[in-house]
């Protein structure tokens, strides 16, 4: 089961996460944020990602504007911020109640009438899992949503949920520096939930020449293709993605369509054996 604009039968090339996109971008020519949908749009990046904690989706709703027919719009929900502003000051509500509540909340500030795709943002320790997508499941015959994610679960947890209503997509983190999530993808394929893989350039560390366990084996393959330390991080998830049984979306996130082109064009690069086979054994030292 793959993703792509109302329906989903192809995956895009990969998504494009919208966390830091904020209204200082409005008029510059390289980040505003309509210019950046666009710029999306036009390259097939068509899976746009974002959630109510970002407390920017009636931002993203502006900058879709017209384009909402275009692409798969994804938002999450149940992880909220308490009030010292620290940012360890967080919990989760994912009650039936909340529910209901966040899906009315994300549509009025996105200024749409339905989400293509809906994540519980994080795993909750009161309420159980089976209530939550219950309660995701009847906004779907609502029409509110088309179709349902998970978040920042278990391996337990999705078999749990799917068991209640089939999940299209469980979102998380895959990088050189995170690879956890690859003892879901046998599950995943089995039960033909596609991964939408957060952050591949390791929330940006990855992106420099040093601090990183791989920041050598990076920059070696890099300079021999031409390509930046994070373009390669990007391409190898998209090559491990591709080997996998399963459907692998990777989702970077970018404000900048100049950073946009080049996470597409990272798509592009093919990677050796040999190259996969360093950055490979690298990160399973760090692991052991």
């Amino acid at each position: 089961m793959t993703i792509a604009p109302k329906t989903l039968d192809d995956a895009p090339i990969q998504g494009l996460g919208l966390m830091r996109l904020t209204d200082n971008g409005w008029g510059d020519a390289d980040r505003d944020p309509a210019g950046l949908v666009q710029a999306a749009i036009d390259v097939g990046v068509t899976m746009l990602d974002t959630a109510e904690m970002y407390g920017n989706e009636g931002l993203v709703g502006r900058a879709v504007g017209t384009n909402r027919d275009h692409i798969t719009l994804c938002s999450k929900f149940g992880v909220y911020r308490g009030s010292s502003g620290r940012p360890d000051d967080w919990g989760v509500r994912a009650d039936p109640a909340t529910v209901r509540a966040a899906i009315d909340g994300s549509l009025r500030r996105l200024n749409v009438d339905h989400l293509d795709l809906y994540y519980l943002h994080h795993r909750s320790e009161d309420t159980p899992i089976e209530e939550t997508v219950k309660a995701m499941a009847e906004l779907r015959e609502a029409g509110k949503i088309r179709a349902l994610g998970l978040s920042n679960v278990t391996l337990d947890d999705i078999r749990r949920a799917h068991a209640v209503h089939p999940i299209t997509a469980v979102q998380e983190q895959w990088s050189l520096t995170q690879r956890d999530v690859e003892l879901f993808l046998p599950t995943l394929a089995e039960l033909g939930i596609a991964l939408v893989a957060h952050s591949p350039m390791g929330h940006g560390s990855l992106n420099h020449s040093t601090g990183n366990l791989v920041a050598r084996p990076l920059a070696r393959i890099a300079s021999r293709v031409g390509a930046t330390a994070g373009q390669v991080a990007l391409a190898w998830v998209h090559q491990r993605g591709r080997g996998a049984a399963g459907t692998v979306i990777p989702l970077p996130g970018t404000t900048s369509i100049t950073h946009l082109h080049a996470n597409i064009a990272a798509s592009r690069i093919e990677l050796s054996e040999t190259d996969l086979a360093q950055l490979d054994a690298v990160t399973e030292q760090a692991r052991a």
